[in-house]
């Protein structure tokens, strides 16, 4: 797998994580029961945010058209790779 895909897949994660926040964030005010609830969702969704921003900027100091596999071990690799689909598939309402 090239840099330059994974690089993609940490995007749209991010774009993903960011419209969770939004919606988080909208829902504080739905209620006052569940206020907290949804403050507190839209602050793990921003470590989330931070750790794939961090996650990007270290793929992007590596050469795009390298392979990911002579950087991470095989084991690395799927976990980064399963910790990306899971960020890409969280939903607003789910998360």
């Amino acid at each position: 797998m090239r840099i330059e895909e994974l690089v993609r897949m940490v995007d749209e994660a991010i774009a993903n994580i960011k419209i969770a926040i939004v919606s988080s964030q909208q829902r504080v005010f739905e209620s006052p029961y569940t206020s907290w609830e949804f403050a507190q969702r839209s602050l793990d969704l921003e470590d989330e945010l931070d750790r794939l921003k961090k996650i990007r900027e270290y793929l992007l100091k590596l050469d795009p058209d390298g392979t990911a596999e002579k950087i991470f071990s095989e084991e690395e690799l799927r976990e980064l790779l399963r910790y990306l689909k899971t960020m890409k598939e969280v939903r607003a309402h789910e998360f």
